[in-house]
């Protein structure tokens, strides 16, 4: 079994633990309407991606 030959010091047990924080999911305003929506991914809401029309949105009743 492997057996650590000296104790992990403060500062390079911190900069290992450096990339674990977790971060926010980001999201952008979409210009058309000001809804929140991920970057890079369709607006569900408008059915717009990059200023084209993918989807086509159900009318809401």
């Amino acid at each position: 079994m492997a057996v650590p030959k000296r104790k992990t010091s403060p500062s390079k047990r911190g900069m290992r633990r450096a990339h674990d924080k977790l971060t926010s999911d980001a999201y952008v305003e979409s210009p058309d309407t000001g809804e929140l929506h991920r970057p890079h991914h369709i607006d569900l809401k408008t059915g717009m991606y990059r200023g084209r029309q993918v989807l086509k949105v159900k009318e809401r009743v």
